[in-house]
């Protein structure tokens, strides 16, 4: 138990050190926009591929539901409300997570490892602003992005599926399926979608960057950004839902 306080602790302080970090001058701007590349290069394929296919598959399962009482026409609506609310930022953030967290954790814990951390500092060069910052950043940005795409490929998905069963048309899906939702639910998914990725990008950097294992290192680094990152975000779904109640009252559909 006196473990995870401490590492907790250490944390919580590296997370601190990279808020205000981030704005001090130097503004590494390269290579925050080199690591918005490489984010969303990595999730962007995944995150399509699954957006659709749950959307597909959720349709099916409220249609076969649905049905039964009369309701088949409030499917696109269950299907927006679903995406957008609960399953496209928390799915996005546990994809990034596996996909790219794990990158950052590895990439820094092997530069440690061969002394390529060592060597920017002995030239001078801030190397937690240099590469622990703009990663960190880059996961913020880059998550409600990733989001988007996961809305609407969910979206997509869910037509499809249901137009393959009731010839619904494109027009009639997207005025049913945003006639529930103001602008006012759009701002808290997307808020929270920013601290989940501002978690996965302290968590992913603190284990690569600390790392002291050599080569074993590693892998564990990688491992444990996976792992912790995930558990952070479900824990963080939870609260910042209870959260957005209390805070965005209107958004408790």
């Amino acid at each position: 138990m006196s473990n995870v306080f401490e590492i907790t602790g250490k944390v919580s302080f590296f997370a601190l050190r990279a808020v205000v970090d981030a704005f001090r001058p130097p503004f590494e701007g390269g290579q925050i926009v080199r690591q918005l590349a490489e984010v969303g290069s990595r999730s962007l394929t995944l995150v399509i591929a699954s957006g659709f296919a749950l959307g597909a598959v959720m349709t099916l399962h409220t249609r076969s539901t649905l049905v039964t009482f009369g309701a088949s026409a409030v499917i696109p609506t269950v299907q927006a409300l679903a995406f957008i609310l609960e399953i496209g930022p928390l799915v996005t953030g546990l994809l990034v997570a596996g996909r790219v967290g794990s990158g950052i954790g590895a990439v820094l814990a092997n530069m440690r490892a061969t002394e390529q951390i060592d060597g920017l500092e002995s030239l001078s060069i801030d190397s937690f602003k240099f590469l622990v910052v703009p990663r960190i950043v880059a996961c913020t940005l880059a998550l409600p992005l990733l989001t988007l795409f996961m809305d609407f490929s969910g979206l997509l998905g869910g037509f499809f599926s249901e137009y393959a069963t009731s010839r619904l048309s494109p027009q009639l899906y997207l005025s049913r399926a945003f006639s529930a939702l103001e602008w006012s639910n759009f701002w808290p998914p997307t808020l929270k979608t920013c601290v989940f990725g501002f978690a996965i990008g302290v968590i992913s950097t603190f284990f690569g960057y600390t790392t002291n294992e050599g080569a074993q290192g590693v892998g564990r680094a990688a491992t444990n950004s996976v792992v912790l990152s995930s558990l952070l975000i479900i824990l963080l779904d939870v609260l910042l839902i209870k959260l957005i109640f209390f805070v965005f009252p209107e958004s408790a559909l």
